[in-house]
């Protein structure tokens, strides 16, 4: 993986999914991200495109350039990028969590997994 293209996909999750939560559920966010790359053996980018697993992720299709997505708050996305560079080396603050919800939803899959923390306006799991 590029370290690179690995921060900026990590920055536009953050960014997309958690801009409006605390830096720590950022950084929860970030670690999910991270966490699911470590596991399935896959780049950020790869685990951000994945249909149906994050909901900024409109486009199904792989070829999704960074480059076309519009990021309109700056200071937001500047804040992000800070995030994406340091959650490499914070501890996470989800305790392996590999899948998140907003706390105003209930997901069907939610039941089979095993909660581990709320923070901000997520919830976090990991699998049992």
């Amino acid at each position: 993986m590029d370290l690179m293209e690995g921060i900026l996909w990590l920055a536009l999750n953050i960014y997309f999914e958690a801009r409006n939560q605390p830096v720590k559920g950022q950084y929860a966010v970030a670690h999910v991200t991270l966490n699911r790359a470590a596991q399935g053996n896959k780049s950020i980018k790869e685990v951000v495109l994945e249909p149906g697993q994050f909901s900024w992720v409109k486009n199904k299709h792989r070829s999704m350039r960074a480059s076309k997505i519009y990021v309109g708050e700056k200071d937001a996305f500047s804040k992000a990028v800070q995030v994406a560079l340091s959650a490499y080396v914070t501890p996470d603050p989800t305790n392996g969590a590999t899948h998140y919800h907003a706390s105003y939803v209930r997901p069907k899959w939610a039941s089979k997994l095993k909660r581990k923390t709320r923070i901000g306006q997520h919830i976090f799991y990991a699998v049992n």
